[in-house]
């Protein structure tokens, strides 16, 4: 059973070694740009979510207000 278990864990490195050098890895520069890219899109959404936040905490604050 030991050596069952040991041949299918050899099996499984070793076929994802030949997986791994089939993989097309992007170049330094396309690296950089995604990266790039991320951290824009980041900030972005962080705005975004950030003004609805305050858009509907003020919109609350008015029902709250209008209700007392």
């Amino acid at each position: 059973m030991l050596k069952t278990q040991a041949k299918k864990a050899v099996s499984y490195f070793r076929e994802s070694k030949e997986e791994l050098e089939k993989v097309t890895w992007p170049t330094r520069q396309e690296t950089i740009r995604y990266s790039i890219l991320v951290v824009i899109v980041s900030v972005f959404m962080a705005f975004f979510f950030a003004s609805l936040d305050w858009a509907l905490n003020l919109g609350l604050e008015q029902l709250i207000r209008l209700t007392s």
